[in-house]
């Protein structure tokens, strides 16, 4: 049986396609669609580009109506993917797919978490901290920012000299190294597999 996925992007979309492409050649994990709630988002640009179906939607839509709900249920998902969507999941959605919403953070929560710390945000706060390390956060969705439990980090020493555009690919190459091989974890275990 085909495990399906849709990731919900908010930027560039660099890890969505990642995702997709680690997936094409393993035929038990399909990508089926791409979100967005940012219309010139570049993630729907690598939509097309990667022929995988995307979807926009406004605050509206999101907060203020069950549509992009009922969107997620029509697709019939195993798993959504949080890859750089920054609006926080409202408590209906956490619930109609329990312990199936993941979220990439860029940083060892519960460190540098919450509302607005996000992309360089991060990374600025980690440096203007004098932290030695830093890393990846994978974990599940709940109604708070952040805040749902850690399924896996992994950790990057980081030098007083390196500059937040450094710290940010450090970042980046862990997480396309580390999150679709935990994704694909995540749903070999849903089949009952180690």
């Amino acid at each position: 049986m085909i495990k399906r996925i849709a990731v919900l992007a908010s930027g560039n979309g660099s890890n969505a396609e990642h995702i997709t492409t680690y997936f094409k050649g393993i035929e038990t994990v399909k990508v089926v669609a791409f979100l967005s709630n940012k219309k010139m988002a570049k993630v729907l640009d690598r939509a097309e580009e990667l022929s995988i179906p995307a979807f926009y939607f406004t605050k509206k839509a999101f907060f203020g109506s069950d549509s992009v709900l009922r969107l997620l249920q029509a697709l019939d998902l195993d798993m959504i993917v949080l890859a750089g969507f920054l609006w926080k999941i409202p408590l209906d959605m956490v619930r109609a797919f329990p312990g199936k919403i993941i979220n990439l953070h860029p940083a060892l929560l519960p460190k540098y978490g919450g509302k607005g710390m996000y992309g360089n945000r991060v990374h600025q706060a980690v440096k203007d901290n004098g932290e030695q390390e830093t890393g990846i956060t994978i974990h599940y969705v709940n109604e708070n920012y952040d805040e749902g439990a850690i399924i896996h980090q992994v950790k990057v020493t980081i030098e007083p000299a390196f500059s937040v555009e450094t710290i940010a690919q450090k970042v980046h190459e862990l997480e396309y190294e580390h999150f679709p091989k935990i994704i694909e974890k995540l749903l070999n275990l849903q089949n009952g597999e180690n």
